[in-house]
C-alpha cells in the first residue's frame, strides 16, 4: 500500500517557515519574579513603528505549592503582515517553536495575538 498522506502546504511556505524559524532570535527582559518578557526577532518581519522586534512573548508562572507549575504564555505579533490569514500556518509554526524554546514541555496555556491569525491552545505533558 502506498503512502496516503498528502501534504497540502505550498513549498514556498514550507521554505519560509524553515527560514523564519532558523533565523528566530530572542532578547529577554525580566518583568517580575514570576513573569518574563521576551522580544522575538524574525528575519523577514519587524515592528512597523520601531523597526525592531516582530513581536513579544510574556510568560507568567503560576506557582501552586511546590509540586505544580502551570504556565500562561502570551505571544503578540506586532508586524501586521503576520495578521494576514494566508500566513496562519507560519504564525502557528512560529508560536509552536517559541513555546518549545522558551517554555519547554511544561503544561502551558497559550494565547497568540496576531490579528485574524489569533488563537488559543493548551500544551499538556
Amino acid at each position: 500500500m502506498e503512502d496516503d498522506i498528502i501534504d497540502a502546504m505550498d513549498e514556498r511556505l514550507k521554505v519560509q517557515i524553515e527560514e523564519e524559524i532558523k533565523g528566530m532570535t530572542f532578547t529577554k527582559n525580566f518583568r517580575s519574579p514570576t513573569a518574563e518578557e521576551w522580544y522575538i526577532f524574525l528575519p523577514s518581519y519587524t515592528d512597523p513603528v520601531t523597526g525592531g522586534a516582530a513581536g513579544k512573548t510574556i510568560i507568567h508562572y503560576n506557582l501552586y505549592d511546590t509540586k505544580h507549575i502551570f504556565i500562561n504564555t502570551t505571544i503578540i505579533f506586532d508586524d501586521p503582515k503576520l495578521h494576514n490569514t494566508e500566513l496562519h500556518r507560519l504564525v502557528y509554526a512560529l508560536a509552536d517553536e517559541i513555546v518549545n524554546r522558551l517554555v519547554g514541555y511544561a503544561d502551558t496555556l497559550l494565547s497568540v495575538h496576531s490579528g485574524e491569525n489569533s488563537y488559543n491552545a493548551e500544551y499538556k505533558q
